[in-house]
């Protein structure tokens, strides 16, 4: 039973899987993920003259990368402002300088591939007065770190609705995201080379070679890169310095009017991300920590849609999962320290497409002995003295959810209460189960403790599925693995309860 996004997502419609499960294959680096950073580093390195093998647990494309906006840009809503008051210019501009080359790989790879390329200015703007300041901070901020960015009104935005501030950034990019990665991922199979696609990563053993473990067969590599956008290893502690962020996307179908001929995003809370794909708008935000949804973010989108642009109807309905490191920088290094084997890339904060290829070019020079002069700002084991208080408050919050959840009372008192086409936390005995009732009526129950380290899920009614409060772990209805850091599956239970 799909999710909203399976089924409706504007760029999945048609990625059908296209490569086999693993078999039993040696090669000289594994990539585990074929989202931006998987299929790009795997590309990389195979020009780099490396066996690689590309393992996906779906199909390509099929995670976040596959349902963002499409937006590849240096230009991030706040983001420099932010990272300059958290850290330093210096930080900001080497941000900038890997954002620049994320966006300048992309433009190269995606010439002459069949991905809808587009070149259109990037905006963060003012849709209220008070947002005004905080555009203007952006600016500068965004200029410091070395953006050739400039002032406006939004002119080239194409928005009915008044701007009443911008910061532009010209020459950004927006690419069919599954296509893209649908023809890198066709250059990385052959020639020793492989890519695997229905294939779920259960373990990964750092030995000489590394084993990456899946139920069809293993994959042995001198190296290998994790790349499944929160790390699937619990080793590196690093559920202890994430945070996920769920965030939705409406397309609508105009009857009049036209589409916003730039890519723009707003400064304010909450937050509205506009762009447009052919002849349909696309609006995004809604954004709240993974299992806590309270509202209907797919209303809330579609209502501005129709209140600011002719909407004759809305075609398309998809979300994404964010990670956010505890001191607002993404990750991508070594695993662990001293580690020469395993790598990882994590935490771009809803800019994967640029960020995530950067973390491609920084991961592929490590490990071909090259590496980018601003890598080394973006290794996983930095310490942060500013973003203590953050790194313990999130870990506080976590322990509120592991524990307090045990103490509630269930969500309604039987199964019976639960509505047709939603799920509720039931109480059996001493714990809880969680219950969907689909819309014939029918019962699917699973345990409500995530597999990951057992805090209890919730469930998210926009997208149909279980989710974990805690690290960000998604469940299908019927228990299935939907997203990570969990590898195993809600144990189903007895739908009498």
């Amino acid at each position: 039973m799909d999710t909203t996004t399976a089924h409706e997502s504007l760029w999945l419609l048609d990625a059908a899987r296209r490569y086999p499960p693993v078999t039993d294959t040696a090669v000289d680096v594994a990539v585990v993920g074929a989202g931006v950073v998987g299929v790009t580093t795997a590309l990389l390195l195979k020009r780099a003259g490396l066996r690689v093998a590309l393992i996906e647990a779906d199909r390509i494309g099929a995670g976040t990368s596959g349902n963002n906006t499409a937006k590849v840009t240096a230009l991030q809503a706040t983001v420099y402002s932010e990272i300059t008051k958290a850290h330093n210019v210096e930080t900001a501009a080497d941000y900038a300088t890997a954002s620049l080359a994320g966006v300048a790989a992309v433009a190269g790879f995606a010439e002459g591939a069949d991905c809808d390329l587009r070149r259109m200015p990037a905006y963060t703007f003012a849709f209220s007065r008070e947002e005004v300041a905080g555009v203007d901070e952006e600016a500068d901020a965004a200029f410091d770190a070395g953006l050739p960015v400039a002032r406006d009104r939004g002119e080239l935005m194409g928005v009915p609705f008044e701007v009443f501030h911008a910061v532009r950034l010209d020459d950004q990019l927006a690419v069919h995201p599954v296509k893209y990665l649908r023809a890198l991922a066709e250059q990385v199979d052959g020639d020793g080379s492989h890519v695997f696609e229905g294939s779920r990563v259960t373990g990964i053993d750092s030995d000489d070679p590394c084993s990456v473990n899946t139920a069809f067969g293993t994959v042995y590599a001198n190296r290998v890169v994790v790349a499944t956008h929160y790390p699937l290893l619990d080793r590196g502690g690093y559920f202890a310095r994430l945070e996920t962020v769920r965030a939705y996307c409406v397309a609508a179908r105009l009857r009049t009017g036209t589409p916003p001929t730039g890519m723009a995003i707003s400064a304010g809370t909450p937050s509205w991300s506009i762009t447009s794909h052919g002849d349909q708008v696309i609006v995004s935000g809604r954004s709240h920590p993974t299992g806590s949804l309270e509202d209907e973010p797919y209303r809330a989108l579609s209502d501005f849609a129709r209140k600011h642009w002719d909407v004759a109807e809305i075609t398309h309905r998809w979300s994404a999962q964010d990670v956010v490191a505890f001191d607002s920088l993404p990750m991508f290094g070594s695993y662990a320290p001293g580690s020469d084997r395993l790598y990882v890339a994590t935490g771009f904060r809803k800019w994967g497409l640029s960020g995530g290829t950067a973390a491609a070019l920084a991961l592929t020079g490590e490990l071909t002995g090259r590496p980018e002069p601003w890598a080394g700002r973006f290794t996983p084991h930095r310490l942060s003295l500013k973003s203590t208080p953050t790194l313990l408050r999130k870990n506080a919050e976590v322990v509120v959810d592991l524990v307090g959840d045990r103490l509630k009372p269930g969500e309604v008192g039987s199964a019976e209460e639960v509505p047709r086409g939603t799920g509720r936390l039931v109480r059996r005995g001493l714990g809880k189960v969680g219950v969907f009732r689909d819309e014939q009526g029918d019962l699917h129950v699973v345990s409500a403790r995530c597999t990951h380290l057992g805090c209890l899920v919730r469930f998210n009614d926009a997208e149909r599925s279980w989710d974990c409060p805690c690290h960000g772990s998604r469940f299908g209805v019927d228990g299935d693995v939907l997203e990570g850091p969990a590898t195993d599956p809600l144990p189903t239970l007895d739908p009498d309860v």
